[in-house]
C-alpha cells in the first residue's frame, strides 16, 4: 500500500467520478448489454461482446479509484515543512540549459495535469524537486537526458 496525498478538491473530484461510475456508468452497461442480448444470437453478437469488453473496462477504472481514495489522505499544510518542495507545493525553477523559467505544483499522480501546471510528484521532475529548497540545484534523468534545474521560489498557497 502506498499513501498518496491529495488536495481536499483534487480527491473530491476522485469520489465524484468513482460514484458516477458505480451508479449511472453500471446502469448504462448495463443497458447496453442488454439491448445487445435483444439483437439474438450472442455468439455471433459483435455489439454485445464490445459492450461486454466495454464493461470489463469499466469494472477495471472503477476497482482502480475504489485503490486509490482507500490509500488517499488529504494533506494538511499546516503540518508540513514549506521551506521545501514537497506534494502540493508550487515550485518556480530555471532551466539551466536554456534560461527558461517555469512555474509547477506537484501534486498526486492521478491529480497532474502539465497544461494547468501541475506535475506529479511521481514523475521524473517532480521526484528531482521533492525535498528541495530555494537556491537548491536539482538534477535529473529524464527521457530527454539529464537536466538541472535551479529552485528560485517555493510556495503552498
Amino acid at each position: 500500500m502506498s499513501v498518496n496525498y491529495f488536495s481536499k478538491d483534487g480527491l473530491q473530484k476522485i469520489k465524484d467520478e468513482l460514484k458516477d461510475l458505480q451508479t449511472k456508468g453500471r446502469a448504462d452497461m448495463a443497458k447496453q448489454i442488454a439491448e445487445a442480448r435483444d439483437k439474438g444470437d450472442l455468439s455471433e453478437n459483435a455489439e454485445y461482446d464490445a459492450a461486454k469488453d466495454a464493461q470489463g473496462h469499466l469494472e477495471h477504472r472503477i476497482k482502480q479509484l475504489e485503490a486509490i481514495v482507500g490509500d488517499a489522505r488529504i494533506l494538511d499544510i499546516n503540518s508540513v515543512d514549506t521551506s521545501k518542495v514537497g506534494v502540493l507545493s508550487f515550485v518556480r525553477i530555471k532551466n539551466l540549459k536554456n534560461n527558461i523559467e517555469v512555474k509547477y505544483q506537484l501534486v498526486a499522480e492521478e491529480e497532474a495535469n502539465l497544461a494547468s501546471g501541475k506535475i506529479s510528484v511521481k514523475s521524473p521532475i517532480g521526484k528531482g524537486l521533492l525535498g528541495k529548497k530555494e537556491g537548491d540545484l536539482a538534477v535529473m534523468n529524464v527521457p530527454a537526458g539529464e537536466m538541472k534545474f535551479k529552485i528560485l521560489e517555493i510556495s503552498y498557497d
